[in-house]
């Protein structure tokens, strides 16, 4: 069986399962969102269990409407009702997926569910992390199962080593263009050259397999991986690996060292990028850095490293948006967040942000916009006649010096 076969298996009490099968698992970690308590909220008369339920603050955070406002009292008040103790307010906010992984809720070997489409982030610690629909997560909050069926598995074997500045955004990008869209299919990942590839990168991957529509997207439990979970306290868990003999609907091998910075054209990922070297040097607006799959701490402290000592180009806004309160107090520390503002960039609050359009850094009508964030489709930052390449940070960073979609190769190197 495949890594995500096995996983589900086992926590289904079931000793095979088959491509097609559908089966019953429990649910270790459900986690909430304060989107969920801002809309057609109802509180439940009771719950499965409360130390297998977390809630975050972070899409909307600070309050930008009153909608939003009145969900924070209505999320305080339901884990004070049922005595949720992993409970991250105004202040431990942060966006999900990264106060997740800070957290250690995604552990190897278990079941993750949340209402965002992104809780794939989840894989990269070996999980089986699937975003759901808020009536199947308040389902899973009352009975503390759900079911899955079983989808075909892809396998990537990465081999050679990741070279500089090439990153996890990267990565992902080159995959979606050369291999399209894997829609019902399940995405596994290693081979030898995994060990290049540092958390936060297959952070990023994993990520961002919501947008060729993988069901999961599942690393394997390495040495990387375990030097991760020790240093935040991880130990008792049971990894989900591959079988020798794992069926597989397709291999595919990718050459890690033979990879360049990618940008995704506006639109969508899918069969849409190229080599950043080779991209047209479109005029931009807005430069923006952050989301669950660019805002961690390695991402900002590649902005800074290129950022530091330049200038943001006239007519260029840069926002830096940190994932969570701990990445913005750890980044304040390490001086980045200084580099970034002494550039011009504008440092926000850690929640989604612009990637959503939501709120602090929605684009305007004919905008051009080059982002690290998650989507690129039509209207997803603010209006639909504005455009919206996908780049990494270090791309993000150095398209906003140069004002223009511009190579990171040559101030990294």
């Amino acid at each position: 069986m495949t890594m995500i076969e096995n996983l589900l298996a086992r926590k289904a009490g079931l000793a095979q399962v088959s491509v097609g099968d559908t089966v019953t698992v429990e649910v270790d970690m459900c986690v909430m969102i304060d989107l969920q308590f801002a809309t057609l909220w109802l509180a439940p008369t009771r719950i499965h269990d409360p130390d297998k339920v977390a809630v975050i603050m972070d899409h909307a955070v600070p309050a930008p409407t009153l909608k939003d406002a009145e969900g924070g009292p209505r999320a305080r008040a339901f884990v004070a009702d049922f005595g949720v103790k992993r409970f991250f307010d105004v202040g431990r906010h942060g966006i999900c997926h990264q106060v997740i992984a800070e957290n250690g809720l995604a552990r190897p070997g278990e079941v993750l569910a949340c209402t965002d489409s992104h809780t794939c982030a989840g894989g990269a610690y070996n999980t089986a992390a699937r975003g759901l629909g808020p009536a199947e997560v308040y389902s899973i909050l009352c009975t503390g199962a759900t079911w899955f069926q079983i989808a075909p598995t892809i396998r990537y074997e990465f081999e050679g080593t990741r070279p500089d500045p090439v990153s996890g955004k990267d990565i992902f990008l080159y995959i979606a263009n050369e291999y399209g869209d894997a829609t019902n299919h399940n995405l596994e990942f290693g081979g030898p050259g995994l060990g290049s590839i540092p958390m936060n990168d297959r952070r990023t991957i994993a990520t961002q397999g919501a947008e060729i529509s993988a069901d999961f997207s599942t690393f394997g439990v390495d040495d990387v991986l375990r030097e991760f979970l020790t240093e935040r306290g991880i130990s008792d868990y049971v990894a989900a690996n591959a079988d020798p003999d794992a069926s597989y609907v397709d291999v595919r091998h990718v050459d890690l060292s033979a990879l360049e910075p990618y940008v995704a054209r506006p639109g969508t990922v899918s069969r849409n990028g190229s080599p950043v070297s080779v991209v047209e040097r479109r005029k931009i607006d807005q430069a923006f850095i952050g989301s669950c799959a660019n805002g961690q701490l390695d991402d900002l402290r590649i902005a800074a490293e290129i950022l530091r000592g330049r200038t943001v180009a006239d007519g260029v806004r840069l926002l830096v948006t940190p994932a969570s309160q701990t990445v913005y107090r750890d980044a304040m520390r390490l001086g980045y967040l200084q580099d970034i503002a002494d550039a011009g960039g504008v440092v926000t609050n850690s929640t989604c942000g612009a990637c959503f359009g939501y709120h602090m850094g929605v684009i305007g009508p004919g905008e051009v916009c080059i982002t690290s964030s998650t989507r690129n489709f039509k209207g997803r930052m603010g209006s639909t006649d504005a455009e919206i390449y996908m780049a990494s940070p270090a791309t993000v960073a150095a398209s906003a010096i140069a004002g223009v979609i511009a190579d990171p190769t040559s101030l990294t190197a």
